[in-house]
């Protein structure tokens, strides 16, 4: 039987029985692992805080043959403000989905858990708008996954002047300028203040990705261009649904 100390948090918990749970924790190094959290549900049990969904903690596991248990557990951030706010709490889980479908057994996530970790604060401990954070999550992690727009030039004709790159090109992955627009079907027109979200979103330290504010038309193209992009690089159509 090996023990394991390690941080994570629960992106999905599921009933065993009546007193046990089957868990998904999402791990730096471990990449996404299934645990039993054994008599969980019991009103007296140390694992019931830290067994919850979102909660992040530091978890000793020991494994026998293929199968994760959880021994003990010490939460660090249960997100509590997300757990009374009906919006906070959909965007969360529509978040979480996401992160769910992104990851795998035996991955380095280091990068993703971050930016989870940082999304889940921003929309827990904040008053930012849920669809600018849901939009700046989206753009960062297809940084994180490989799908970085091109943002320093334009992609057709390399044009380097930023105030001339007035378009995102869902197929070509970035800002166009005005002629080569005229050009491609899947360019949308974006303002300065949505081009700069764009990059700020992609370049930005990852604890400082929520750290600036749009006015409202910005927000709208940032999620707009947010919205298509990620459907098209991650091949799926992720809609926003309420849970409760």
């Amino acid at each position: 039987m090996k023990t394991i100390k390690i941080n994570g948090i629960i992106i999905a918990e599921n009933n065993l029985g009546d007193q046990d749970k089957i868990l998904t924790l999402l791990t730096p190094n471990l990449g996404k692992i299934s645990c039993i959290g054994k008599g969980a549900k019991r009103p007296k049990s140390l694992l019931m805080a830290g067994t919850q969904l979102l909660c992040f903690g530091e978890y000793i596991l020991y494994k026998t043959g293929d199968i994760y248990s959880i021994n003990s557990c010490e939460p660090i951030e249960v997100f509590y403000n997300i757990r009374t706010d009906l919006d906070k709490l959909n965007y969360a889980a529509h978040i979480t989905k996401i992160i769910s479908d992104v990851t795998t057994e035996n991955q380095n996530n280091y990068n993703i858990l971050k930016l989870f970790l940082n999304t889940l604060y921003a929309i827990s401990e904040t008053d930012k708008n849920l669809d600018f954070i849901l939009a700046v999550f989206k753009m960062r992690l297809l940084k994180i996954l490989g799908f970085a727009p091109n943002i320093s030039e334009c992609v057709n004709c390399k044009e380097k002047e930023i105030n001339l790159l007035n378009h995102f090109s869902i197929k070509n992955n970035g800002f166009e300028c005005e002629n080569c627009s005229k050009q491609d079907k899947s360019s949308l027109e974006i303002s300065e203040g949505s081009r700069y979200a764009i990059i700020y979103s992609c370049m930005a330290d990852s604890k400082k990705i929520f750290s600036f504010n749009l006015k409202e038309n910005a927000l709208k193209e940032l999620k707009l261009v947010s919205d298509i992009y990620f459907n098209e690089k991650l091949e799926k159509e992720y809609k926003l649904e309420k849970i409760i």
